[in-house]
């Protein structure tokens, strides 16, 4: 299949997802892509697909800044960006797909278990800067920025707005300095154009049906979206 089809495809059907959870585009994107494009050209779409469907969302839907909670995730993540820059030209095909495949596996299954799992009250804002610094790291490698941060709200209990408003709200700012990294390192460029013109056209539509979905969700449908229905989306594209 042409590689625009499949940049196509997979921003489309990330859209949709990170429309409703307000994260999640590049686990759903990359669990398309991963199989049949480079490391090189799937990592700075998948952040600039997550980037730009984040801008839609904070358009569509605002939650405020919540910023008592948010800063520690932010503070981290800048700590973190710079070392996931770092480590990416290490990273062959190989190494790109089993650390991917590794990350979806665990963080995925622990999302299924967060609804048995006791509330996580201790660690303060030191613990919620650690958890921004690891989604900092993957920024650059994966596009991953919301997975772990996700993982660990729905932990701390966090409700439906507060989960919205500080994922959201991270990933836009998180991958906004990312897309820049990108730039300033040579990963992505004018020659990515047309690459970034189908991803950014292709997921436009979804992610706006996608925001309509979640406005209309009750607190309990979408943490089940975010816990069962996510894991859903992300592999039932890698098993077709």
């Amino acid at each position: 299949m042409n590689e625009l089809w499949i940049l196509a495809i997979g921003a489309a059907i990330a859209g949709l997802v990170q429309g409703i959870s307000g994260f999640a585009f590049a686990m759903v994107a990359m669990s398309i892509w991963v199989w049949t494009l480079d490391p090189i050209l799937a990592a700075p779409m998948a952040v600039f697909g997550g980037w730009f469907g984040q801008v839609i969302s904070a358009i569509r839907i605002r939650r405020g800044m919540q910023m008592h909670l948010l800063w520690p995730y932010v503070l981290g993540a800048a700590i973190g960006i710079p070392i996931g820059q770092q480590l990416l030209p290490y990273l062959n095909p190989s190494q790109f797909k089993l650390v991917l495949g590794s990350l979806l596996v665990i963080c995925c299954s622990a999302m299924l278990a967060t609804a048995s799992l006791p509330k996580i009250t201790h660690g303060g804002k030191a613990a919620d800067a650690g958890v921004g610094l690891l989604g900092g790291v993957m920024a650059p490698l994966s596009g991953f920025s919301g997975l772990a941060p996700a993982l660990w709200a729905s932990l701390r209990g966090y409700n439906k707005d507060e989960h919205r408003a500080v994922i959201q709200n991270y990933n836009l700012i998180v991958l906004s300095a990312t897309v820049a990294s990108n730039v300033y390192y040579g990963r992505l460029t004018r020659g990515h154009l047309p690459q970034m013109a189908v991803v950014g056209g292709a997921l436009i539509l979804p992610a706006i049906w996608g925001s309509k979905i979640y406005v209309g969700m009750s607190a309990t449908a979408f943490r089940k979206f975010s816990d069962d229905d996510l894991i859903t989306a992300m592999f039932a594209p890698s098993a077709a």
